[in-house]
């Protein structure tokens, strides 16, 4: 092995298994079966709040809003725990349990809604169960997410061209999770009932909780608490550090509860909070950093904030195109008949087709020294999810029928994917990239901060859309509005896109040779 090559691998985990650190086979397990609990019970909420609860467009695309800016939000709680105190392994435990007893809640859901006169009678027990539930996996989501994709950046030296491969192979297994748990528990949820699908999401959580405990020592340590001596000294409260980090989750789980009752007030408090930690690395930057870490730090900051604006049209698929689907297209394709929660599964599907694709495809650009930079690529999926969502609306258009070509759906999906795969896996890698050491938890939750956000504004932008019916029918989207809202955020897409692209070279000075 040459000297460059010895340079390049420096720091990576020495164990490796088909080209990238064997610890990564066990953050892709655990993240897939994280994300076949996550995606199978998000594939199903949106049309078991409509239909089983009878919410109307608006409120059940905020209390989905709300669920989602939580579950992203939650992460700069728990990646801050994990740097300082609990390591990425007690963290990741933690939240995986929370997450085992929230699906395992979900399956609960009491009585369905009816309609007496114009008003919608709910069983009003079974609404607070089910926001507890949600309230803990928001909070497990909190403590697993950031913290396992902390650990497959620690398998990788500072210089290793493999990392954004390896973080391309992680999403692929998240997209792998989500795939199946679509097909299945939306077929279930659907078919079956809803309690069902909610059960079968939650054994898939349990899976991945068993093996990452079981995978520790393909880890090789990388995963442990920075200092263990802090977490057995005593808090104020009289019991040790870790113990009262673990009460404070609970005290979380509830302050979550809380919020999902005050849905439009989430929004808010994710966007102060998002402004507060822009703020604090900002401050940290000037204070603690010397010239190069500091203007890295701003580099990433900008990207992490602009990302929200993606995140707003891409996760319209839980939403409003849900919705969508359900009311206004054909769902028989090939001589299948799809069901309207399994249409998400294309994303996914895309991602298995696709991811393997683009990694190879970005070591292969790098090798020839023409592969985009980081800024490019953010600006180039602006610029893909824009032109889907104006197309597709342009598209919608050509039919009013409530029987729409599936086609154009599966246009949408692959504009999505397509945007998904030049920002997502490609922002993950360049956290770790960009952020100094001691932050790097922290970062990765201010990441998924302003994920939160756009899923959020996702909510938000998708309420828009409904009727103004009531009762049964409450739950139908107003094309005008929908399509209208399709193109406004398909150019304001588009044009941040143009920006990003502009000031790239500026960005790319910034980042200090970090690709």
């Amino acid at each position: 092995m040459s000297q460059n090559t010895e340079d390049m691998f420096a720091g990576s985990q020495s164990r490796n298994f088909m080209g990238h650190p064997i610890g990564l086979s066990i953050c892709f397990l655990t993240e897939m079966w994280e994300r076949f609990s996550y995606y199978g019970m998000r594939t199903i909420l949106i049309l078991y709040l409509t239909k089983y609860h009878l919410f109307d467009v608006e409120d059940a695309s905020m209390i989905y809003g709300a669920y989602a800016g939580l579950v992203y939000m939650m992460p700069i709680i728990g990646g801050y725990m994990a740097d300082r105190y609990l390591g990425s392994r007690k963290a990741v435990t933690y939240g995986a349990i929370l997450l085992v007893m929230g699906h395992a809640l979900m399956a609960f859901h009491g009585q369905a809604a009816y309609i007496a006169g114009d008003v919608v009678m709910r069983d009003e027990t079974a609404i607070n169960i089910f926001f507890l539930a949600l309230s803990l996996i928001i909070c497990g989501v909190g403590f697993l997410k950031a913290n396992i994709s902390t650990v497959v950046g620690a398998l990788y030296g500072p210089n290793d061209p493999r990392r954004d491969g390896g973080f391309s192979i992680f999403y692929m297994g998240i997209n792998l999770g989500s795939f199946f748990s679509m097909i299945i528990v939306g077929y279930v949820g659907e078919t079956y009932g809803w309690n069902y699908g909610f059960s079968i999401a939650g054994i898939g959580m349990f899976f991945g909780l068993l093996v990452f405990l079981w995978g520790q020592k393909f880890l090789d340590g990388r995963a442990e608490p920075p200092e263990p001596k802090i977490l057995k000294e005593k808090s104020p409260i009289g019991v040790s550090k870790e113990n009262t980090i673990y009460l404070f989750g609970i005290f979380l789980i509830m302050l979550s509860w809380v919020m999902m009752q005050y849905d439009q007030m989430v929004i808010q408090l994710v966007g102060i909070s998002g402004i507060i930690m822009i703020g604090l690395v900002l401050f940290y930057s000037v204070t603690k950093c010397e010239k190069v870490d500091r203007e890295r730090l701003w580099v990433a900051i900008f990207l992490i904030a602009i990302q929200s604006v993606f995140w707003a049209l891409f996760e319209q698929q839980a939403a409003s195109l849900t919705l969508l689907a359900d009311q206004q297209f054909n769902l028989s394709f090939l001589g299948m008949n799809i069901l309207a929660s399994q249409v998400q599964t294309m994303n996914a599907l895309f991602i298995i087709m696709f991811a393997p694709v683009m990694a190879w495809l970005w070591l292969a650009l790098a090798k020839r020294k023409i592969e985009p930079s980081t800024p490019a690529k953010f600006g180039y999926s602006l610029l893909i999810i824009g032109a889907g969502y104006v197309i597709f609306a342009w598209g919608m258009g050509l039919d009013d029928s409530t029987s729409k070509s599936f086609l154009w759906l599966i246009f949408i999906y692959f504009m999505l994917t397509l945007a998904e795969l030049f920002l997502s896996p490609v922002g993950l890698s360049m956290v770790t990239k960009l952020s100094v050491p001691k932050i790097v938890g922290m970062m990765m939750g201010t990441w998924f901060l302003f994920t939160a956000l756009g899923n959020n504004v996702a909510g938000w932008i998708s309420s828009l859309m409904g009727s103004e019916e009531v009762g049964a029918v409450s739950g139908t989207l107003d094309m005008t509005s929908t399509m209208d809202l399709y193109y406004l955020i398909g150019y304001v897409s588009a044009g941040v896109g143009i920006f990003i692209l502009i000031l790239t070279p500026l960005l790319r000075k910034g980042m200090h040779g970090v690709h």
